[in-house]
């Protein structure tokens, strides 16, 4: 199969409208080509592309921003003698200034299928501004390595954020490309935007089921992000960032793990076993030790729960992250109904909310895991309507 950016290179005529244009691009460190060339570099490298600028989301265009609210400076990139503007630093949405230094931005993000991920809210604002500006936009289509499913609850009217770019469910199903189209019909927004699709990408094809495994590299998105199976549990497990319990951050294995050191993950494994076993499908889970270096209980030991997703018990339709990990909070919460679960911090920048309810995109989810007489059909039966009303609404905007 081929990305985005990997026909955009070999097709002269793909590309030919850009002749004699300023051409911007908006990248990360997994914006790389099939022999691993990193695509702001590929493309300098055409004879026939000027590039002008380029834009480094969360986590910076080349480098590794740990963990959120780390901000990356504007700078001039020493090769290309180019500016490389921060989206994620002084300013997230792009400035008129930033807007001048180009005519067309191309857009090669690899994103991990989570609403919470925040390029697709600099996805948002790029074609906001570019709309405003007048600029085109195109995306060079990568991947959604969690593939089609969906799940969870859709994010509430107010409710936006960094981390909330529209009202979707967590997990979304569709590609940056997709997106775009949906972004620009529901913001009704006027600009020229083409997407440079994939070629025979197989979001259902095992093993991958969204992710070529076996022939493309994976390259850390963001540094918490390093491997498939991460993207797979990442639509359950970012919850984790609003709450006391470690995500595995300080662990080679984030975000596929959780944890404290005041918790017993064998009794909350067999309690979620009991409350909701049809919840746990499609992979297994493991009682686990870890001391995390740094982050949330940096240097205690904590007994945790490995959720595995890399092996034959894996099964792509059953798997439902989102819910396992609601599970795990419900049942902490009915073990030890005064633990201190919810972390109470500032979180993207929202101050006057909590994290866990900025992260679900209203208190939904939280009043359901602290309401003692709360069962998960209650949960359920919030959520299915809006997966499936997510559902249909997407079904106009997909390509492959």
């Amino acid at each position: 199969m081929k990305f985005g950016i990997d026909r955009l290179l070999e097709d002269t005529a793909l590309r030919s409208p850009l002749a004699g244009k300023r051409v911007a691009l908006l990248a990360h460190p997994a914006s790389v080509t099939q022999d691993l060339t990193h695509s702001l570099d590929a493309l300098a490298s055409l004879p026939d592309m000027q590039i002008s600028a380029a834009f480094g989301p969360q986590h910076g265009l080349r480098g590794d921003k740990q963990d959120n609210m780390m901000e990356s400076p504007d700078f001039i990139d020493q090769a290309l003698g180019i500016p490389v503007f921060s989206l994620y630093g002084e300013v997230r949405r792009p400035t008129d200034a930033m807007m001048d230094t180009f005519d067309v931005l191309l857009v090669d993000l690899q994103d991990l299928g989570c609403r919470i991920y925040t390029f697709i809210t600099t996805l948002r604002y790029v074609l906001e501004a570019a709309a405003a500006h007048q600029k085109q936009v195109w995306i060079l289509d990568r991947p959604n390595p969690a593939g089609r499913p969906i799940e969870g609850l859709t994010l509430r009217p107010g409710w936006e954020s960094f981390v909330g770019a529209g009202a979707m469910p967590m997990r979304h199903g569709m590609t940056m490309g997709e997106l775009a189209h949906w972004f620009i019909d529901t913001l009704a927004l006027d600009v020229e935007c083409r997407v440079i699709t994939m070629q025979d990408w197989q979001p259902e094809a095992a093993p991958g089921f969204g992710w070529p495994l076996g022939e493309r590299t994976w390259i850390n998105p963001s540094p918490n992000a390093p491997n498939l199976w991460m993207t797979r549990c990442y639509a359950g497990t970012v919850m984790l960032e609003g709450t006391t319990l470690s995500e595995g951050r300080g662990t080679t294995r984030p975000l596929e793990l959780f944890g404290a050191p005041d918790i017993n993950a064998l009794a909350l494994i067999k309690t979620m076993h009991e409350m909701a076993p049809q919840w746990l499908a499609g992979c297994r889970l493991r009682e686990c030790w870890f001391e995390p270096t740094f982050h949330k209980h940096a240097g205690q030991l904590c007994a945790g729960v490995q959720i595995h997703v890399e092996d034959a018990a894996y099964d792509h339709l059953a798997f439902r992250p989102w819910r396992l990990q609601a599970l795990a909070l419900k049942a902490l919460r009915l073990q030890q109904p005064d633990y201190p679960l919810w972390r109470d911090f500032p979180y993207e920048y929202e101050l006057d909310r909590l994290a866990i309810d900025v992260i679900n995109g209203s208190p939904l989810l939280r009043e359901w895991v602290d309401d003692a007489h709360a069962v998960p059909e209650d949960l359920e039966a919030m959520t299915r309507p809006d997966e499936r009303a997510w559902e249909k609404e997407r079904s106009g905007y997909l390509l492959y």
